[in-house]
């Protein structure tokens, strides 16, 4: 690849996650605290809409992108039409209006990270060796985005509506700059549409694997008290007093950064159940530290909770991407990762979001949230998967590659 090519596709990755890194991170503190009257189930319903996104997003990658216009068009296009959303945004001051302009916004947003991966391995001779230095400027966007709320002082001063803006700002770059991408046309332009092509669902029968099905299913479930992360850890950190929780939070997509580098050492060593159960074990370490946590003594307990990011994320999705493809063989790679995602951000993340909601609301108090009850909870769904994983799991060579 080209050095001005690479520098491009690097550029094109940071704004994509520095974008969303902008506003998502707080947007639960957003929601309760710059709009009027809102409760923390509509804090549940507004991070909803990235798996309405998520849901909808293969429809249009796999009909629009892949068969009638070029990639870099249609991202251009889309974060220009998503820098006007995310100014609208900045100024709402009521859920009901907020809400479908961010619904929009979503549906628009969520194919794009398909988009810029297309783009990236379009542009490669050898993908496994060369997509990791590209992709790491996203988690570098997203970290720097946190660190400047939290050096801007936005919580604190309640101007979280600058956090959009910035968002509309940057994604208005992405949208001019998308032009200039390399040319990226669609690669199955004539080919017939298929529904279950684009859903990932050929890759269903790989379901008949029972190692691979209780892999799916714990996939969907640990996906659950992962919405309480997405949705509350901001709205938490701010109301027990952190300061720049937003900046603080940057430290799990530090330690993302960091797992993934020594991931390779670990999958040697360990495999894929150990690695998977590793991942689980995080989650329930981290929201029972998150429980325990203050802001005093046991200050430490949310920062290690946080940190704990890369293992909870790292082991278990990358994990799980890798044991996909090792399952589905070479007829169904694509689509088998088009599956898993649907399930996990789709199906999963769908769940986690709405009951998350109504349970925070339950453990209201009248000076914030009884929340060393509330981190229990995912805590507690977690170790029950956790267990039911390590009791029911294989994985055997001889059940390794789906039969088709």
């Amino acid at each position: 690849m080209r050095s001005a090519v690479r520098v491009q596709l690097s550029f094109m990755m940071f704004l994509e996650f520095f974008i969303w890194g902008a506003w998502f991170v707080t947007l639960g503190t957003f929601v309760l605290k710059n709009l009027q009257n809102t409760t923390d189930s509509q804090v549940g319903v507004a991070f909803l809409t990235q798996s309405i996104g998520a849901v909808i997003a293969p429809f249009i990658v796999g009909i629009i992108a892949d068969r009638f216009v070029s990639a870099q068009i249609i991202l251009g296009i889309i974060h220009l039409i998503g820098a006007a959303l995310l100014w609208t945004c900045s100024g709402m001051t009521s859920f009901d209006s907020f809400y479908p302009v961010l619904l929009v916004y979503m549906i628009l947003y969520m194919p794009t990270l398909a988009l810029v991966n297309s783009i990236s391995f379009r542009q490669m001779t050898d993908p496994s060796k060369e997509f990791s230095f590209i992709r790491v400027f996203g988690t570098v966007g997203w970290i720097l985005a946190g660190l400047l709320i939290g050096w801007l002082q936005w919580e604190k001063t309640n101007s979280l509506d600058l956090t959009f803006k910035m968002a509309a700002g940057a994604s208005l770059l992405l949208g001019l700059f998308s032009f200039t991408l390399p040319k990226t046309p669609p690669a199955k332009k004539g080919t017939e549409i298929s529904v279950k092509e684009i859903l990932g669902l050929d890759a269903i029968r790989m379901l008949k694997n029972r190692s691979y099905l209780l892999f799916f299913l714990a996939s969907i479930a640990i996906c659950i008290p992962l919405a309480f992360y997405y949705n509350f850890t901001n709205p938490f950190l701010n109301e027990i007093g952190m300061n720049a929780a937003a900046g603080k939070q940057s430290m799990g997509q530090m330690s993302e950064f960091l797992f993934m580098l020594v991931m390779p050492l670990f999958f040697a060593r360990l495999g894929v159940k150990k690695m998977l159960a590793l991942g689980m074990l995080a989650w329930v370490v981290r929201y029972t530290l998150f429980s325990f946590g203050d802001i005093d003594a046991n200050y430490w307990m949310l920062i290690v909770g946080i940190i704990l990011h890369g293992i909870c994320y790292d082991f278990f999705f990358v994990t799980g991407q890798i044991y996909t493809d090792k399952i589905a063989g070479e007829e169904f790679k694509s689509s088998a990762q088009g599956f898993v995602t649907l399930a996990t951000y789709g199906v999963g993340m769908l769940i986690g979001f709405v009951i998350s909601g109504p349970i925070v609301e339950a453990y209201k108090t009248g000076a914030g949230h009884d929340w060393h009850t509330i981190w229990l909870i995912p805590a507690g769904i977690a170790a029950v998967v956790l267990v039911l994983f390590m009791l029911f799991f294989r994985d055997t060579n001889k059940d390794t590659v789906v039969k088709h």
